[in-house]
């Protein structure tokens, strides 16, 4: 079992189309691979944050898994409901499983030990995570065109980048902040 989940995280590492394709990947057990990806990525984030600014680890995981739910959402509905190709019967549980293998990636925040190294870890990962996703996007939802997958992927990504920078913005007001005149 353990074998079976080292190798979903190596080939994803990878960038490895055939992941997404090969069925036994989304059997009974692929959920908690992808939840587990997803959790210790979130834990690998926190301890990397931890080097800057003190991040609860905990919250982080849990984080992760709303941010891993809400990719997932937004994927499925922009590509297999907005947007489907002829072939995208797919359903929601192989593109969260997907977007969680897609997310391997994150697990190398591990190594951001030092405030000098979390910075470039952190955007190589996320840059990483992002070329996973358009790949995972492209072979679950059988799109033929890799412009297709990453318009899906940045529809999502601004959808999230908006509601994100509106919550931010609405918190702004009711920040504590005195103006020294």
């Amino acid at each position: 079992m353990f074998a079976e989940f080292f190798d979903i995280i190596v080939r994803s590492l990878k960038l490895d189309k055939t992941l997404y394709k090969d069925n036994r990947n989304f059997g009974d057990a692929a959920i908690y691979f992808a939840g587990l990806i997803i959790i210790l990525g979130g834990i690998a984030g926190a301890i990397a944050a931890n080097t800057v600014i003190k991040t609860p680890i905990a919250m982080s995981g849990l984080t992760q898994m709303l941010n891993w739910l809400v990719w997932s959402i937004l994927i499925y509905v922009i590509g297999v409901k907005i947007f489907p190709d002829k072939n995208a019967k797919v359903p929601f549980k192989k593109v969260l499983i997907g977007v969680g293998y897609a997310n391997a990636p994150g697990l190398l925040r591990f190594f951001a030990v030092t405030p000098d190294l979390m910075i470039p870890i952190i955007f190589l990962t996320q840059f990483w995570i992002l070329a996973g996703l358009i790949i995972s996007t492209k072979q679950i939802l059988n799109l033929k065109s890799n412009i297709k997958s990453f318009g899906i992927i940045f529809l999502s990504f601004l959808i999230i980048a908006i509601v994100f920078a509106t919550f931010v913005m609405s918190r702004m007001n009711t920040l504590p902040i005195s103006t020294i005149s």
